[in-house]
Formats: C-alpha cells, structure tokens, sequence
C-alpha cells in the first residue's frame, strides 16, 4: 500500500512540473502570438501617442489564457498553472521589453508578474470552487460526490 502511494506522489509531481511547463509555453507563446508582432506606437492627430498594444490584442491574450488555466484548475493543478503561466509572461514581457534603454522595463515587468500572479489565482481558486475540485485529492480530475455505500 505505501508503495503505491508513492507512486501516486511521483505521478502528481510528474503531473504539476508538466502543467507548470506547459502552461509557462503557452503564456510566452500567447504573448508572441497577441503581442509581439506590434513594436511601434501609434501617433494620433492631436500629437498624442498610444500603444503599442491595442485592447483588442490584450483581451485575446487574457481570454486565450483563460482555458489552460481553467483546465488546469478544475483538474486540480492549479499551482501549476498559476506559476506557469506568470512565469510565461513575465520572461515573456522581459525579453520583449528588454531593449528600453532607460531601464524602466523591469517596472513595466514586475507589474506583469504582480498582475498575472494575482489575476490567475483569482481565477483558479474560482474554477476549483465552480467545478468542486478545491481540496484534497490526487490530481487526477474534480471531486465527485461519492455517497458511502448503503444509503
């Protein structure tokens, strides 16, 4: 019996750590894909000037996160998902900001990290409360409601 609950540790340490890089590669990738190709601001007729990201290309950025989180948080691994994904946009943002000569990036970073962190435990911790998989367990899927047997 211990052995198999050891084997069981090592099969969710297995399952967090891929969770964990997974979700790290798609964050970075989510970003590439949202947020890398637009480098330049936009200048406006008043003299004013925005960007370089539009809302359009954050809110593709947020909504595509949202499903491996969730998936991952309704299955259990959202520590996983919570860290993979910060770490993702955070060296994400590091290595597409890094050129700012004025050093004012890693501001610009840490905001992200701060942000992400905090964004993506609000919505694991609701994920595990709306799909019932807050709590113990081995990692393997939602808890499911199971009534002793004879009642």
């Amino acid at each position: 019996m211990e052995q198999n609950a050891g084997q069981n540790t090592g099969r969710n340490t297995q399952r967090a750590l891929v969770v964990l890089l997974l979700t790290a590669l798609l964050a970075a990738g989510a970003w590439a894909a949202w947020l890398g190709w637009d480098q330049h601001r936009d200048e406006h007729p008043d003299g004013s000037v925005s960007g370089p990201y539009e809302v359009w290309q954050v809110a593709g950025l947020v909504l595509t996160l949202l499903v491996p989180v969730c998936w991952a948080a309704a299955r259990r691994q959202a520590p996983g998902a919570v860290l993979g994904t910060t770490a993702g946009l955070t060296a994400a943002a590091f290595h597409d900001w890094s050129d700012d000569g004025s050093g004012l990036f890693v501001i610009g970073v840490g905001m992200v990290m701060v942000g992400s962190l905090a964004a993506t435990s609000v919505v694991s911790l609701l994920t595990a409360l709306a799909t019932g998989s807050l709590g113990g367990g081995n990692g393997t899927g939602p808890v499911r409601d199971n009534p002793r047997p004879g009642r």
